[in-house]
């Protein structure tokens, strides 16, 4: 009797040990492919920053209207409270809402500030010009006057205008067109068209383009116009006067604008990225897309810069370094179209514009 007990236990040790092998195998490889799939997913919605954003809101809405309109005869058999037998026993919400003064209560209606991603059409009104037009949508009136190919400052009432998003110029790519041809062409940089979040791309690797698709151009000016305006170098000297001092020694080719709350500073000849003030390294991070090779630096009291597109860096997560300290080399790694450094400061947690600090 005791020999067939063994017996059993033993076969059922094995059975059990046999299950562990096979699920601990199974898990494993489900493991391994997810996290390589999650990799890859995480890979593509960072390349192609805000592309999808649009498809993704409104896939989103659908899912919680559809859910509503399910969901919304179960709870009314669940819960079916108290109806009013006729129409003539119920009194509307609007009868008895009709005589609140919502200015008493300080209520005021706020217009939502929501960055346009794509170019709308606006009809035209009494009073509108072209001055006011361009203060109302934050562009330039030579936006305006380009994206419609008006000859002059005439408007007529009902008349159909065409507002690009930015400052800039509106392209139809056409074959053999590349971002830096279509940014030699309308004399801006190639980096801001890059940067527009909205701008998609065939390959976001290499920035190809599609024939036929529309195109942003930020600051971008007609062959024949001027340049809205020239790009200078920063005067880059440690121990500035500033809270921070400039980071690196280049020409700015963009400045802060809301969808780029950052500055860009571009040298060919890739000179070392210096900490703008003492802190500490908090991330160092080697992407092949996006920010590419970049580092973080708290640099305390809520304050903390960032170091991006670098090519080699010098420091690790934990390093303490001082102000004007060489912390990397500029670079053109990420979604960069040339040797740059993109500069951003964050104050508490939230991205600020930099230029008052480096003033």
């Amino acid at each position: 009797m005791r020999r067939h007990w063994s017996n059993f236990t033993g076969d059922l040790h094995d059975w059990a040990w046999g299950w562990y092998v096979y699920l601990d195998k199974k898990l494993y490889r489900f493991g391994g492919g997810f996290e390589a799939k999650k990799a890859a997913i995480v890979d593509i919605l960072m390349a192609r920053r805000g592309t999808y954003q649009r498809p993704f809101l409104h896939f989103s809405l659908g899912v919680l209207f559809m859910t509503g309109v399910v969901a919304a005869p179960i709870l009314a058999d669940s819960y079916p409270g108290s109806i009013p037998s006729t129409l003539a026993d119920y009194t509307p919400p609007s009868a008895v809402l009709s005589s609140l003064d919502l200015t008493d209560y300080g209520v005021q209606t706020t217009v939502s500030d929501k960055p346009r991603d794509q170019v709308i059409t606006y009809t035209v009104v009494s009073g509108d010009t072209l001055e006011s037009l361009s203060k109302k949508f934050g562009v330039s009136v030579d936006t305006i006057r380009w994206a419609n190919d008006l000859s002059d400052d005439n408007l007529a009432i009902g008349d159909h205008l065409a507002i690009p998003p930015v400052t800039g110029i509106v392209h139809k790519v056409e074959a053999g067109e590349t971002v830096y041809t279509i940014a030699k062409k309308y004399k801006t940089d190639a980096q801001k068209i890059v940067n527009f979040p909205f701008n998609d791309f065939a390959d976001p690797d290499t920035f190809a383009l599609t024939v036929g698709q529309t195109l942003i151009v930020p600051d971008g000016v007609q062959p024949q116009a001027q340049p809205i305006y020239a790009p200078s170098a920063p005067p880059v000297v440690a121990g500035g006067t500033g809270q921070l001092m400039w980071p690196t020694v280049g020409v700015i080719t963009q400045y802060p604008v809301w969808y780029h709350m950052a500055l860009d500073i571009a040298n060919p000849s890739a000179p070392g990225v210096m900490a703008a003030a003492d802190g500490v390294v908090t991330l160092v991070q080697y992407w092949r897309y996006d920010y590419g090779h970049h580092v973080i630096i708290d640099n305390g009291n809520g304050l903390s810069t960032l170091y991006a597109h670098m090519t080699d860096i010098y420091v690790k997560v934990g390093d303490r370094v001082a102000r004007g300290q060489v912390i990397g080399k500029m670079g053109s790694t990420g979604r960069s179209t040339g040797t740059h450094l993109h500069f951003e400061v964050h104050r508490n947690g939230v991205q600020v514009n930099p230029l008052p600090y480096l003033k």
